[in-house]
This record gives C-alpha cells, structure tokens and sequence, in this order.
C-alpha cells in the first residue's frame, strides 16, 4: 500500500476558492468511503484553512486521479491549486498539519483537534491508521515540548488583535458574535481578555446562543433579528457552519441608516464565508476574512522562530519514523515467507526422525523440539535484522528478492 495526498491550503488558494470545496464531517465521510473503495483508506481533512483528501491504495496513480477528481467535481477552478504529495512527503505534511506548523496562526491549538475528528470519520486501516496516529502523537509532542503554541495561537485570538487595532481601544465596544460554537467562544474570551463588552449572541438554535451569552452576560439573538442589532455593535465576529451568507449587503446598509456615521468592523472567520463580501464596499464598514488575519499572524512570528524550529525538527524527527516503518512493510512478506520455509523444513525433518525420537520421554522430546527452534531463530536473526535495516535505507526490495530467489519461496505457488 502506498500513500497519497491531494489537497489546497489558504497557501495556494483563496477563501472564495476553499469555500467551494469544503466539506462538513459527514460528507468527508461519505466522500472518504468512495474513495475507499475496493479494499482501499482514506480520510478527508476539511477546516478553514485546508481540504485534503489522504488516501491508500496498491494503484497510487489511479487513486490519486480520483482524489483529484474528486475535489474537482467540488469545483473545476480548484485543479491549478491543487498540490500532491506521495508517502514520506504526505506523512511529513500531515505532521506539520497537525503542529499546527501549515496553519494560518502557526502553533493554533485547533488543528489536532480536527485532525483527530477527520481520522475518526475516515475509513482506515494499517497505514492510515498508522501515519494519523503517529500525526496526532507529533502534534501533542510539539505543545509539549515547545512554545509555538503561544499568544495568538489561535484565528479568534487574531481577529481580537485586528479589533484591537482598528480601533486602538476596545474598552467598552460592543461585540455582536454570529454562531455559538467552540471559535465563538474563543473569540469572545479574546476579546473580554481586551476589555470589549460581549452584548449579543446570535445563532440559529437559539438555546445554544442562550447558553454562550449567559456565560458573558449576553444577550441572545435568533438569526432574523441581526439586521436590528446591528445598529449599537461596533464588531461583528461571524462564525457559523451556515451553507450560505447570514448577512448580505443590504441588510447592513439598511442598518447603517441609523448608526450616524460610526464605523463598523466585521470579521468573517467561517468558510464557507458567512458575510457577503459586498459589505466591503460600503461606507464606514470593513469587512475581514479569515485570509486577511495573515498580515497580524505574520508580526506574531518574528518572536517565535526559534520555537518553530524546534517544532519542526521533531514533527521530521516523527516523519523519518514512519517512512521507515512504510519501508519495513516491503520485506515483512518476505521474513515472513522465509520463517515459514524454515519451519516446514524443521518439522519435516523431526518428523523424518520419529522412529529415533519416539524412544524419547516428553521431557526430553520437548528439549529437543526447543533447541531445534533456538537453531532456527538463531539462523534467522541477523538476515532479519539486515533486512529490516535494509529496509529503512530503501534496498529493502532488492533484498526481499534476493531471499526469495536464494530460498525458492514462492515457488510452489506457482
């Protein structure tokens, strides 16, 4: 089995680009199933920044047409932005991924977390078992062990950093969150942690705004009353899973009307975007992407390369572990094999000399069936050792062929 990556990244394409192909964790699924097909794995990683389409197959070329295809009937533009990576590179993107070394905020702490999510919706086996398993322990062993997770280690922690910075003092500001999950929350605290006043909550299901803004003694909202309030807020952060805007144009130009000339800042941190980008042309609002945070992420960086560095030598140090375990996979059949041979030719040979061995007592027959296998074993370390060595230096191929032509295994097959 081999392994294959294709995918798009907020470093090859646009926000109104990876909008088109993201997938919600149940049509990943499903889409990851397909492409499963016919004894194959695959796991589809979707967030803000990324889909990524991993999958294993004995056809590397043929599945990585279909994942190719795939994301193309998504949308036909995303093809020019598409990269593709085979085996240790897509193992050692994983584990970058799962850093959070290829995120939008380097070190942001949710990306293990959807790396674990998209790996339980997946459909795995041996080696994607194997490579996001050791993904998610590379992930852990860098928070661990370095500080590239610090402050903004997250988009909400940037966007509250982009309030701050248009207008220099969020004390007191009034915030009108859009959506009630986990980055709703974050944002809110970020923004707390700066001072700004959490006012609304607004969300589909309004229990759950009832529940975020009685934790910062908000006020919660359904969807269709937005438009009226946003006439007091001074920063809309939306993040909704909504398949369309939950705000356009001109309900915001409607409520511009009545704010009397005072700016308003939305930040838009959902793909697909929940804010229709039309907002941008109006007078006294500026509307921000998540693909806009780049410029604060960029300045959080100067302070931190050293803790990358570090993170990076281990998720390479955690990479050149799997390909080594990929190549030993070449000559496992062939150890095997050899084993087998081994210990059909000892038991035939113990068989061939029961008329001897019959006037044996138990104790003794089993000393004998006991040193016979020390003998083999003993035969069988070094050249197992030397392939598995050889394995991980890429000549493992050759010398599983060599051991089974020097020992004829296979030959009865056929």
């Amino acid at each position: 089995m081999r392994l294959v990556l294709v995918g798009t990244s907020h470093h090859h394409a646009p926000v109104e680009l990876r909008e088109r192909v993201a997938l919600d964790r149940e049509r990943g699924s499903t889409l990851a199933e397909r492409l499963a097909d016919g004894g194959g794995e695959a796991v589809v990683l979707s967030t803000c920044n990324r889909t990524e389409l991993y999958v294993a197959a004995v056809d590397i070329d043929a599945a990585e047409r279909a994942a190719v295809a795939a994301l193309a009937e998504l949308e036909a533009e995303v093809e020019p932005a598409l990269y593709r990576l085979r085996d240790h590179a897509a193992a050692l993107h994983l584990f970058r991924v799962a850093a959070g070394l290829d995120s939008l905020v380097p070190g942001e702490g949710e990306i293990l977390g959807q790396v674990r999510t998209a790996h339980d919706a997946g459909t795995t086996r041996t080696l994607l078992d194997r490579v996001f398993r050791q993904a998610l322990h590379a992930g852990r062993k860098v928070r661990a062990q370095t500080a590239i997770g610090e402050t903004p280690a997250s988009v909400s922690s940037a966007a509250a950093a982009l309030a701050e910075q248009v207008f220099g003092d969020l004390d007191g500001r009034s915030i009108l969150l859009v959506g009630a999950g986990k980055i709703s929350e974050q944002a809110a605290r970020n923004l707390l942690s700066r001072r700004a006043r959490i006012a609304f909550v607004a969300n589909r299901t309004l229990d759950h705004a009832a529940d975020l803004a009685e934790r910062f003694g908000a006020e919660p909202l359904p969807l269709d009353r937005l438009e009226e309030h946003l006439a007091t807020a001074d920063v809309v952060v939306s993040s909704t899973s909504a398949p369309g805007y939950v705000l356009d144009a001109p309900a915001v130009e409607r409520a511009l009307r009545t704010r009397r000339g005072r700016q308003l800042l939305l930040i838009d941190l959902a793909v697909p975007r929940d804010l229709d980008p039309a907002i941008h042309e109006l007078d006294g609002c500026y509307l921000y992407d998540i693909d806009d945070l780049e410029a604060i992420v960029s300045e959080t960086l100067v302070g931190r390369r050293g803790e990358a560095e570090r993170a990076e030598a281990i998720v390479a140090a955690e990479a050149e572990k799997f390909r080594e375990w990929q190549a030993s996979l070449d000559v496992v059949p062939a150890i095997a094999s050899l084993r087998a041979r081994a210990e059909e030719i000892r038991e035939a040979e113990l068989r061939k000399a029961e008329g001897l061995l019959g006037r044996l007592d138990e104790s003794q027959r089993n000393a004998v069936e006991a040193i016979t296998s020390q003998i083999v074993n003993k035969l069988l370390h070094l050249p197992t050792v030397r392939m598995k060595q050889a394995a991980a230096a890429a000549d493992g191929v050759i010398y599983a062929d060599a051991v089974r032509h020097l020992f004829g295994l296979g030959e009865d097959e056929r």
